[in-house]
Order: structure tokens, then sequence, then C-alpha cells
């Protein structure tokens, strides 16, 4: 088993540097619109998984307000909370619930919500675990595809979010009922390092498993990765709205202080126009509708 995943992990090195991957950038505009005096110019920082969706929103946004700028940045959901919290960004992103402590520091308001999606390679013939095999996968306890599948066999590389990672959070909360991800899974920092390696063509990526947001499991112009079934329901925005699968969490926008920029492009993301956006790309919309 070390052996092997020694390779994985001399794999993982020459993957990411060709991988595409999603990094901090910053949506803005030209000028900016003065109110009062003040600069309508909003700072995001925050969950990575959420920051596709809000560039998409930002980028919208000054469509409809092109003097105002928004910028968003990543570093993960505690990373953005905190920087709310320093005065450093305007608004936090982050992919989990708030800690009793948070709730009582920050507002915060829901504007998706995303399932989490266990991924495996096309030609994985497995295609469903129940939560226990996930949660014994990751802990280590099973360690061959074997010891779930006849069909298939060889070691599992499972692949995990960083420490500090909303996704990561809510898959511990809710896969890991309290157990340990072994030290041996592979850790990335984003939902597409992680589907780059799961989707690659060599031996070991093959052999992997990893979680990433329902939103981009399907990617247009990327290799295909193949969503498991937990406990026989496929992860689907269908069967995340209507609450067969288990698997989802809701992404949430954070402030400390109230700035009028700030909630004007937050009542943005609650319209019909900022919801449909993020129901077009994967998530499941707050309202409803």
């Amino acid at each position: 088993m070390g052996k092997n995943i020694s390779f994985f992990k001399g794999f993982v090195s020459l993957a990411l540097t060709c991988a595409s991957v999603i990094t901090a950038t910053s949506c803005s505009s030209g000028g900016n619109i003065e109110n009062g005096g003040t600069k309508s110019h909003v700072v995001v920082a925050g969950s990575t998984s959420v920051q596709p969706y809000m560039e998409v929103l930002a980028e919208e946004y000054v469509k409809f307000y092109p003097d105002s700028a928004v910028d968003v940045q990543g570093g993960g959901s505690s990373a953005g909370i905190s920087a709310v919290g320093s005065g450093i960004a305007d608004i936090g992103m982050s992919s989990r619930s708030l800690s009793e402590s948070e709730v009582e520091l920050y507002q915060f308001t829901t504007i998706a919500k995303d399932g989490l999606a266990l991924i495996v390679h096309p030609e994985n013939p497995v295609d469903n675990l129940t939560l226990e095999q996930i949660r014994d996968i990751y802990t280590g306890e099973i360690t061959d595809w074997s010891q779930v599948s006849d069909q298939f066999e060889g070691d599992i590389f499972p692949i995990t979010r960083e420490e500090g990672s909303g996704t990561r959070s809510f898959f511990e909360e809710f896969v890991m009922d309290g157990q340990r991800i072994t030290s041996k899974a592979i850790v990335q920092s984003t939902n597409g390092t992680i589907r780059t390696l799961v989707s690659g063509n060599a031996r070991g990526n093959k052999q992997a498993i990893g979680f990433i947001s329902l939103g981009v499991l399907e990617l247009p112009g990327q290799n295909p990765v193949k969503g498991l079934q937990i406990g026989g329901v496929a992860p689907t925005t269908e069967n995340l709205a209507n609450g067969s699968y288990e698997l989802f969490r809701p992404f949430l926008v954070v402030v400390g202080e109230e700035r009028e920029e700030s909630t004007h492009f937050i009542d943005f993301i609650l319209s019909d126009t900022g919801q449909g956006l993020l129901e077009a790309r994967g998530l499941v919309r707050i309202d409803g509708g």
C-alpha cells in the first residue's frame, strides 16, 4: 500500500503541473459608483467551493451596475469568515454551517443548497456505496476496491480537501461521524484539483475516490467523472431538491458590519436573476423556484 501511495503522490505532482485549476480572481469594472461619497467596492473572500459561483454572480452584477466593483478571492470558509471579522473582506463565503460562536458574531444568509458528490473515474465499475463504506474507505479500514466490488480490485486512493475547508468540515460531520480521515489520504485544496486527479488516465487515477461540489460534477470541455449513488440514490439536483439525496449543505454569505454596498450585492444574489444563475450551474435555489 505504501509503495502505491508514493507512486500516486508522485503522479499528483505531475498532474497538478498540467491541470487547469480555478484560483483566486478579481471581477471588477473600470470605475466605481459614488453613494454619498463612498465607493461601491465589495471584497468577497472564503470558500473555494462557493468561489466559482460567486465569480459568475460578480461578473453579472457589474453588467447591471457597470460603475461597481466586486473582488472575489478564495482561501477557504474559515479564512473567509475570519477575513470578515478582521475587516479584510466585506462578505465571507462559507460552504459549511457556522459554529455557535460564529453565529453570535456574524450575520449570515443562505444563498443556495449544494450537494456533495463522491466521484470515481468513469472506468471504475463501482456505481454505488453506502455511507458506512465511504466512511470505512476514508478511515483506512477499507483499502482495496475488491472489498466493495466483485468487478474491480486494487488499492483505493482516497482524496480529501484540506483542513479548514468547508467542504471537508461538512464531509467530516455528515460522513465520518466523528472518525478521523486517514493520514494516507491525498489532500487537495479545491474541487477542481480533486476532479482533475480522479478524471485522469493514469492507473492511480482509476483507483481514486474523492468528494466535490455537485455543481461541478459535470463540466463541459473537461474529462468526465462518475458520481456515485449513495444508498441507491444518485447525486442529481432533482434528488437534492426533493430531499432524497442526503448529502447536501448550505452555501452561505457572512457579513459583520453592514454596508450598503454589501447589502446591495447580496440582494442581487437573492433576486430571481441571481438565483437563476446559481440554478443553471447545478445548485438548488433557496426560493424553491
